[in-house]
């Protein structure tokens, strides 16, 4: 197994954390980050103790649901709560930033945004982080590099293929199948599926 770079390693728990999301439209998670040392994390959901959307739907108004707290606004809040500083640090995120989160982000001091994807990129966010020099990178994820049993589930696989082959399963038939295979686990080329 080839080990991730830190990048990968602290976009892995943006995705993580977005698990976590209670949001119904889209699940965000963000990591803040200082010396390659994680300081604090949020997901979007309510506040501590409300209402949540996946329990009692969206509360939308002007195309915005109201309920959710923003995955950069909680991870920057816990380290208010906390007492950990964020100035000169990292965020993390598993989509750029909405334009409310990016002003937060600049006035809390973080100096690098990472995102994984594109997501409504709003271009006077993106003018803001230039004029206050925060350094912006897209920095795209692929869940399938930190599947740790990606080669168990391809050896299954495989072996289903073939057994399906052998028992008469016309080759064609199985083409669907092969591309829905090289779809979830990436180019398999060397390896016979």
């Amino acid at each position: 197994m080839e080990r991730i770079t830190w990048d990968q390693f602290f976009m892995a728990q943006c995705h993580l954390l977005a698990v976590r999301s209670t949001c119904t439209r889209l699940a965000v998670g963000a990591t803040i980050v200082r010396d390659n040392r994680i300081i604090a994390g949020g997901y979007n959901g309510s506040i501590s103790g409300g209402d949540h959307c996946i329990d009692h739907g969206c509360y939308v108004v002007g195309n915005h649901c109201v309920r959710t707290i923003h995955a950069e606004m909680n991870a920057l809040l816990q380290c208010a709560k906390y007492g950990s500083p964020v100035e000169g640090a990292s965020l993390y995120v598993t989509h750029f930033p909405c334009l409310q989160c990016s002003k937060a982000i600049i006035q809390a001091g973080i100096r690098k945004v990472n995102y994984a994807t594109n997501y409504k990129n709003d271009e006077y966010a993106i003018q803001l982080f230039e004029q206050s020099g925060v350094e912006v990178r897209h920095i795209p994820f692929d869940e399938r590099e930190v599947d740790f049993t990606k080669d168990g589930k391809i050896e299954l696989i495989t072996e289903l293929l073939n057994k399906m082959e052998s028992l008469g399963a016309p080759s064609d038939e199985l083409i669907p199948f092969k591309r829905r295979v090289e779809e979830l686990f990436g180019d398999l080329s060397g390896k016979s599926v």
